[in-house]
């Protein structure tokens, strides 16, 4: 059975969920990857890690998982082909066979550190990075495209969304980070290869559209030409207001239709976004004059960075219940503002992991506390373990996705070990990463085929391969 994100959205929890696999009997666990003649790309490069970091890991079940997890992406939603001479790679997010641009670079980001050494991996890394800028290109307020350029959406949810549904657009919902994670791609594969090849002119017209289309959504000569309505039961799926978006005033912050979730924003400015894209353009920057010498892309960059953090520095905070001066989750520039965090990244429990701030810095760790905490109301404990969710899926759904960023986060062996733990026993015997588990009976989960949250599993192993090898070596 192969279920859908949306599928989960319109059945809830209980027509979302799969049964769990039968036992798997003794170790060793049959491995859960394609056939190797099924595979999609196979890399030697990360066939070698698989068996370098899995003769580290001590726990048989977490090792059966992370060599399930880790090539997931490479095995499953890469499709490579050739475009005008040049690579072009469609990379999916699962069981949706769409490219969205936030998954399709968090999908690859894993592989980043091997490139270097596998040509044909960077073949991959080139293709995505050309193809990302092709859709941002098609239309730059679009989150997910089709592999056709030419063709009209399938995506049932969206066939009469009411907003300018081009050709190769899958979806229209504007996220900011949409457009922060092509460039956080770009900076990562610059800085891992220094290959330049894929930075063209195309690319450089891809960031600039980028960069005028964050300007546009500072909204400081009107609301600017996005709108997006759509039919549905569910607040979260459609905007207010004509599909503009509740009001705001403008401060300099970014406006965002939709959460990293894709679920509709309460208030426009969503903070951990505004953070993300400060970091992801100064990244930018540094492509932009390494890779290209573009002296002007780079600076147009560096100062909508400037601009935004400025105006993060005076709208992006608020006070809790207890006094904690924390970062708000989103605010509207009249000094209305909500504390919450979702466990789609960027989210504020991943500010830390994506760079936004310093591991030590003392707003974000306040933060951070209070979001792994019943000040979030998206925060659930139970039988199964505990962690953020999100509106998304809804109430005492946990998202895996929450307790690996919160190891990546984490400084502390207990924490990232109470973490990995909840991650093995939650997988429901599949040998994979879910989107949403309940919070008392893992059993009950949505998405079998999540890539994103595959890879980010895979890529917690190998930085705790690295970084902290004795907290692998034993059985949990």
């Amino acid at each position: 059975m192969i279920l859908t994100r949306r599928e989960a959205l319109v059945g809830g929890v209980a027509g979302a969920t799969l049964a769990a696999s039968p036992a798997l009997g003794t170790v060793p666990f049959p491995s859960q990857r394609p056939d190797a003649s099924a595979r999609r790309f196979t890399s030697r490069a990360v066939e070698r890690e698989i068996a370098r970091v899995s003769a580290k890991i001590g726990d048989a079940k977490l090792r059966w998982m992370f060599a399930n997890c880790y090539p997931n992406t490479l095995d499953t939603t890469v499709r490579l082909r050739t475009i005008d001479g040049a690579p072009d790679a469609f990379v999916i997010t699962g069981d949706i066979p769409c490219l969205w641009l936030r998954d399709s670079s968090a999908q690859l980001t894993p592989y980043l550190h091997l490139a270097r050494e596998d040509a044909p991996l960077r073949t991959v890394f080139r293709g995505l990075i050309a193809r990302q800028a092709r859709s941002i290109l098609i239309d730059p307020y679009a989150n997910a495209f089709m592999e056709d350029p030419s063709a009209k959406t399938t995506l049932s949810w969206a066939l009469t969304d009411k907003t300018e549904m081009k050709p190769g657009v899958a979806e229209r919902k504007w996220e900011i980070d949409s457009l922060c994670y092509p460039m956080r791609l770009a900076h990562g594969y610059w800085q891992a290869t220094r290959d330049p090849t894929p930075f063209d002119a195309r690319w450089a017209a891809a960031a600039r559209l980028s960069i005028a289309t964050f300007r546009a959504q500072q909204r400081k000569d009107g609301p600017g030409p996005y709108r997006f309505l759509r039919v549905s039961d569910r607040n979260i799926e459609t905007m207010p207001l004509e599909g503009l978006g509740n009001p705001s005033r403008s401060v300099g912050l970014i406006h965002c239709g939709f959460r990293p979730s894709d679920d509709a924003c309460l208030y426009p400015f969503l903070i951990p976004a505004n953070l993300f894209a400060v970091t992801v353009l100064r990244e930018l920057a540094v492509v932009a004059q390494g890779a290209c010498g573009d002296a002007a892309l780079a600076q147009e960059a560096t100062a909508l960075a400037d601009e935004v953090a400025r105006a993060l520095a005076e709208h992006g905070r608020m006070r809790l219940r207890d006094g904690s001066d924390v970062w708000a989750y989103e605010v509207d520039g009249f000094g209305n503002a909500i504390f919450m965090d979702d466990a789609n990244v960027p989210s504020l429990s991943g500010l830390g992991y994506l760079g936004c701030v310093a591991p030590n810095d003392p707003l974000w760790l306040r933060t951070q506390a209070a979001a792994w905490s019943p000040a979030n109301p998206y925060f659930f404990k139970g039988k199964a373990g505990e962690g953020i969710g999100g509106p998304h899926v809804g109430l005492r759904q946990i998202w895996p996705m929450s307790l690996i960023v919160r190891a990546l986060s984490s400084d502390d062996p207990a924490t990232i070990r109470a973490c990995l733990k909840t991650l093995r026993d939650t997988d429901a015997g599949t040998g994979f990463m879910h989107e949403t588990f309940d919070q008392d009976d893992p059993a009950q989960f949505t998405r079998s085929w999540f890539a994103w949250a595959n890879g980010l599993f895979g890529e917690l192993i190998v930085r705790i391969a690295h970084t902290r090898p004795a907290l692998l070596e034993a059985p949990l």
